[in-house]
């Protein structure tokens, strides 16, 4: 018997950024996520966010927790959240434009698809590519 809620994303990243308020104008602006809740805190903060990408969504905030924002500038590119889009290359140029780091090029992949990996204004990572793994 499955554990998960039947729902639009069984699957909801959750990260915290030091300026949460420009991470999302960011985030919104090079990938195209769309604000559907912004709760603002205190002194200028992000209580929580939730930004919708499709039919999926992650929850960010601003950093409460000094262990949790350590954690998160430790990431090497071996962890990520994964964007499907329709247009890597668009999304590419838009992400270079911001400014992003570029950590992998866009590339056709193997084993279908195209795509890249980049980091944010706080490096998190970010994989974006055409390939959609629930499809055939």
């Amino acid at each position: 018997m499955p554990t998960w809620k039947s729902t639009k994303s069984t699957v909801v990243p959750g990260m915290q950024y030091e300026d949460a308020n420009a991470a999302i104008e960011w985030l919104c602006n090079v990938f195209g996520f769309e604000k559907q809740l912004v709760v603002p805190g205190e002194n200028d903060t992000v209580m929580h966010a939730q930004l919708t990408f499709g039919n999926g969504m992650i929850m960010l905030g601003s950093v409460r927790d000094r262990a949790c924002a350590v954690a998160a500038s430790t990431d090497t590119g071996n962890t990520g959240s994964y964007l499907i889009v329709n247009d890597a290359d668009e999304v590419y140029a838009r992400a270079k434009a911001a400014g992003a780091k570029i950590v992998r090029d866009i590339v056709d992949q193997d084993y279908g698809g195209r795509g890249f990996s980049c980091l944010d204004l706080e490096g998190h990572t970010w994989h974006v590519g055409t390939y959609d793994p629930w499809c055939d």
